[in-house]
């Protein structure tokens, strides 16, 4: 039998000692999709080659049997000799009963579980506490009322923008231009939390909170102490964070008692209005020259709700129909309480302004020198009227806890004076039993008005259309 050229095809049929020139050679019959060459120094070792011309190491054996094969490498990377060697490899992992294949599906399964380690790794390496805080107040934002969530956003605030609300510019100035140039206007001081945002969580540690602690308690102790409360729940929800969690060196490093007793505790306000006080409050607020401010202090008294709430007050939220008014509440959201009649009356004397571009401003209590036209806290104008009545210390929130305090005089339920206050239910039969319609409201706060304009010496007439009420001070004698 003549033995075939070097020129010619490898025998298929025959096992051959793999050389390079036989590799070169070997070509895939008409017909078929791939044919292999098997080497017959390793067993299990072929040479693939497809009818595209593409050629590449295999192994291919017996299994359970069941025939398994796995490509080695492509010709032109791999040598005989490193195909080789790999397929004695794998046909020792056989000869133990290994399954190649379920053996590279476990090294692909934890490469991949290595990768998202350094990833994670990676990524507690750089997450800063702004980075969590941001996704902190997207995920709690739901649960939060509006007023909660736009005090985490303060706290957090950079600072440096121009402050918006009451500006005062001079005449001559507003002669010269209609509008004062930012520069010229005092900026905002960053929120307390600010200076956190950019440290690594990592880094948060209970030092470095106790350290912003004593910063905070030099300058601004009481909004510190609130940022710590919130800062401490913030942490805490990053310690159950599947991710932040494993950034944090301790389960929570603003549960310190230094950062507590560093920032002090809350002094227990006391300031209230007397009932013999109101006679000369009364008499003192209603001679500020400014009739919003004016009004906007009787209201925040006769109504027992927040300075901001009061503030916040706008044209759509009084129901002249209904005779109520709505509170933008800080713990429901909202709540709907009783338009009074003195009250109707203060509203009904109020101005009702308009911006530059001739659009309604939306506020009951306005002001032509900001730029919203909300106005803001009046506290230098509430000052100056106790000073004059010769009351010392009371605030702008004394006037709702003095609400609270001469109601006791009246005997009226806890449960009427917190609803309309907006405060919480304080037990489980006012809160899930006990239905209050305004009307019913209405009756309690309506007699809490008379009395204390009785004891303020003003009597109104109340049947009377509420912009034709005529305020008469009665002077009491000595």
């Amino acid at each position: 039998m003549a033995r075939p050229k070097k020129s010619d095809a490898p025998d298929l049929a025959q096992r051959l000692s793999l050389t390079v020139g036989a590799i070169e050679r070997l070509t895939c019959p008409p017909g078929k999709q791939q044919a292999f060459m098997r080497d017959s120094e390793a067993p299990g070792l072929r040479v693939r080659v497809t009818a595209a011309g593409a050629k590449s190491y295999v192994y291919e054996a017996k299994l359970n049997r069941q025939t398994i094969r796995r490509t080695i490498g492509d010709v032109k990377l791999w040598s005989i000799e490193q195909a080789r060697a790999e397929a004695r490899r794998l046909a020792v992992l056989l000869d133990n009963g290994t399954d190649p294949r379920e053996l590279e599906r476990q090294q692909q399964a934890e490469r991949a579980a290595e990768k998202v380690a350094q990833a994670e790794a990676d990524l507690l390496a750089t997450v800063t506490v702004g980075d969590a805080w941001q996704t902190y107040l997207a995920e709690r934002q739901p649960f939060w009322g509006e007023r909660h969530y736009a005090d985490h956003v303060k706290m957090a605030k950079a600072g440096g923008e121009p402050v918006k609300r009451g500006i005062k510019f001079a005449s001559e100035i507003e002669q010269s231009s209609k509008s004062a140039s930012k520069a010229e206007r005092p900026t905002t001081i960053p929120g307390p939390v600010y200076p956190l945002l950019s440290l690594s969580l990592r880094d948060l540690t209970t030092e470095r909170v106790e350290q912003w602690a004593a910063e905070q308690a030099k300058t601004r102790p009481t909004y510190g102490r609130l940022c710590w409360r919130c800062l401490k729940v913030f942490l805490g929800w990053c310690a159950e964070h599947p991710v932040y969690s494993q950034a944090l060196t301790t389960a929570n490093p603003a549960k310190s008692k230094k950062a507590r007793e560093v920032l002090g505790k809350p002094n227990v306000k006391q300031d209230s209005l007397l009932r013999e006080q109101l006679a000369v409050w009364f008499d003192a607020v209603g001679k500020i020259g400014n009739r919003t401010v004016a009004a906007a202090l009787q209201v925040m008294l006769l109504t027992g709700a927040r300075p901001g709430e009061v503030l916040a007050l706008r044209w759509e939220d009084v129901n002249i129909q209904w005779r109520g008014l709505t509170m933008r509440d800080k713990v429901e959201g909202e709540r709907v309480i009783p338009l009074t009649a003195y009250v109707q009356h203060l509203l009904a004397g109020l101005p009702r302004r308009r911006d530059q571009e001739g659009q309604p401003v939306p506020f009951v209590f306005s002001s032509a020198s900001s730029e919203d036209g909300a106005m803001t806290a009046p506290r230098k104008h509430h000052t100056q009227a106790c000073a004059v009545a010769g009351i010392d210390g009371l605030t702008l929130h004394g006037l709702r806890r003095s609400f609270k305090s001469l109601t006791e005089w009246l005997e009226v339920p806890t449960g009427v004076v917190a609803q309309i206050m907006g405060h919480k239910p304080s037990a489980t039969a006012e809160k899930h039993y006990t239905v209050r319609p305004l009307d019913l409201l209405r009756l309690h706060h309506e007699r809490i008005e008379a009395w204390m304009l009785e004891q303020a010496g003003i009597q109104f007439d109340r049947v009377a259309e509420p912009g034709k009420l005529r305020a008469i001070p009665l002077h009491r004698a000595a």
